[in-house]
């Protein structure tokens, strides 16, 4: 239910039930909470972490941002593959450290790859998203596969419904308007 509130003058202490829900008192709003999907995360040992994911499943943008998602970590990938075959067609050279220069070309090249995928991620779970299901971990292959099949397998399934639901509600608010409005 998309429900415009325009700004309104009030003295203080004045209470009032508004329509659809929405209930003013002490200068407040209060909005309803229907449709938002809340994740719990807890650690490795099953505790209750306090951190929560939230998504407004009527957002027209989660859609968008889901796939904005998926096309920028598709395009991660190819980036760190090109990455490494522009490495091994280098010269490698043994470092004075532990690793050869290819090797720590390498590496660095997957740090960047993780730096990015954590932005792409935090675009979509919200600021510090990531931080909230890595819990103090870092960011490393096993946790960006872990965080990865969370938004596949829990939160995208969510998606796709809400995307329906959304599309039919606004059929149904505009079934009114009949072919001939359109031009």
């Amino acid at each position: 239910m998309l429900i415009l509130v325009w700004p309104v003058i009030i003295k203080e202490n004045v209470q009032a039930t508004m329509f659809g829900g929405l209930k003013m008192e002490n200068n407040y709003i209060q909005l309803k909470k229907d449709n938002i999907l809340r994740l719990g995360i807890k650690d490795s040992e099953g505790n209750d972490t306090g951190n929560v994911l939230e998504f407004d499943l009527e957002d027209a943008s989660l859609l968008l941002r889901y796939q904005e998602l998926v096309e920028k970590e598709k395009k991660n990938r190819i980036w760190l593959n090109n990455q490494f075959l522009i490495i091994d067609r280098k010269q490698d050279h043994k470092g004075k450290k532990l690793l050869s220069s290819n090797e720590q070309a390498k590496l660095e090249s997957i740090n960047e790859f993780f730096k990015r995928e954590k932005e792409v991620l935090d675009m979509f779970l919200g600021e510090g998203g990531v931080d909230k299901l890595l819990n103090g971990r870092k960011m490393g292959l096993t946790s960006l596969q872990e965080i990865n099949d969370i938004v596949v397998n829990q939160i995208s399934p969510y998606i796709d419904k809400s995307m329906e639901n959304l599309t039919n509600k606004v059929k149904e608010l505009y079934n009114d308007s009949t072919e001939n409005d359109v031009i």
